[in-house]
């Protein structure tokens, strides 16, 4: 990423919790955050979907929640990373997507993914073994049906109709294989922050898949990566571990008896495997411009899970990352858009 390759562009990834059990304030919180990403000229702001509780909340209907960040904001784009796909009507799904689309005035983008868990899929009466299948049956379904397509039956087409979502799609992917697939589709590739069940650094491991993907990419328009990472910027380095330290040791406690991280991790390792990047901002800088997929990601998606720091704390952290560590990497707010003209005869 340099000012001479095309603009990368800024995103943020919450995944809607809170520091305890009042749902009203961690929705509210998450909303101000959204708003401040927009004032700050973020690009893209993003809500992860969990059906199962995680540690204070968590986001089981984001295009409800996009909705209201679209009628709160102006220009940002809203996105989800991911919807957990297989457990979705595509078609309803589709009407969805198109409705905020249409509210946002055209500023919806669609992370999509197969999820994990095994509960949600049992609470929605799916078999978490086709979760693959059941993802790309639904893509499928989901394409055709944002593209105005017949689906369901014939005659029936989702609405509102839905700009052009040729490249506003996007697939998660944990494996060369995977990014390969999501190429082959035309899906825009979203790395997660964490690479699991690998010992080697998460960068060194995920290269192969961007490599993967732009290697297997057909498509006349450009592919898009984006590259979710944890990046906590504060005023120096033992002030953000206070903000994020216990919250990331017990989140890799917790992965530790999934299996998915070693037993028994001290908090150094336990930053290490989530690949994390906090401290003074040119601290970050210096680390993000050592990252190994970075170079050939379109966007770099920030995030502070699986640490939850105080609202406070989150919205300094994103002026931080705005002001100071992606422009030192190449970033600039893009141009404000033109405002929309009144309709005639509406007054003002």
């Amino acid at each position: 990423m340099s000012t001479e390759s095309p603009r990368f562009r800024l995103g943020f990834l919450t995944h809607v919790q809170g520091r305890d059990d009042d749902p009203v304030r961690t929705y509210r919180n998450a909303l101000e955050l959204f708003v401040a990403a927009d004032e700050l000229g973020f690009d893209t702001g993003w809500v992860a979907q969990h059906h199962v509780p995680l540690g204070g909340g968590g986001l089981a209907s984001p295009w409800t929640f996009l909705a209201h960040a679209a009628a709160r904001t102006t220009r940002i784009r809203l996105g989800t990373a991911v919807t957990i796909l297989p457990l979705e009507d595509p078609i309803r799904l589709a009407e969805d997507v198109a409705t905020v689309d249409t509210l946002s005035g055209g500023r919806v983008e669609i992370g999509v993914g197969s999820g994990y868990n095994a509960l949600e899929y049992a609470a929605f009466g799916r078999d978490v073994a086709r979760k693959r299948e059941l993802t790309s049956e639904h893509l499928d379904v989901l394409r055709s049906a944002l593209a105005r397509e017949e689906v369901g039956a014939p005659g029936f087409r989702v609405q509102p109709a839905a700009g052009d979502f040729g490249d506003r799609i996007w697939q998660g992917a944990f494996s060369t294989q995977g990014a390969a697939y999501a190429a082959a589709g035309g899906s825009n590739l979203l790395l997660n922050r964490a690479a699991y069940g690998f010992d080697s650094p998460t960068d060194a491991v995920q290269r192969p898949w961007a490599d993967a993907y732009l290697g297997a990419w057909d498509w006349p328009r450009r592919p898009r990566i984006g590259l979710s990472r944890f990046v906590f910027p504060a005023k120096d380095r033992r002030t953000a571990l206070r903000q994020i330290g216990d919250d990331v040791h017990r989140a890799a406690l917790r992965m530790a008896e999934g299996g998915a991280f070693p037993k028994g991790l001290d908090l150094n390792e336990a930053l290490r495997r989530f690949h994390s990047f906090h401290g003074h901002p040119e601290e970050i800088v210096a680390a993000l411009r050592r990252e190994r997929v970075l170079p050939v990601a379109t966007d770099l998606i920030t995030q502070f899970n699986p640490a939850v720091p105080h609202h406070d704390a989150a919205l300094r952290a994103l002026e931080l990352i705005a002001t100071e560590v992606a422009p030192a990497l190449g970033w600039r707010r893009a141009a404000e858009p033109e405002p929309r003209p009144e309709p005639a005869g509406v007054p003002t």
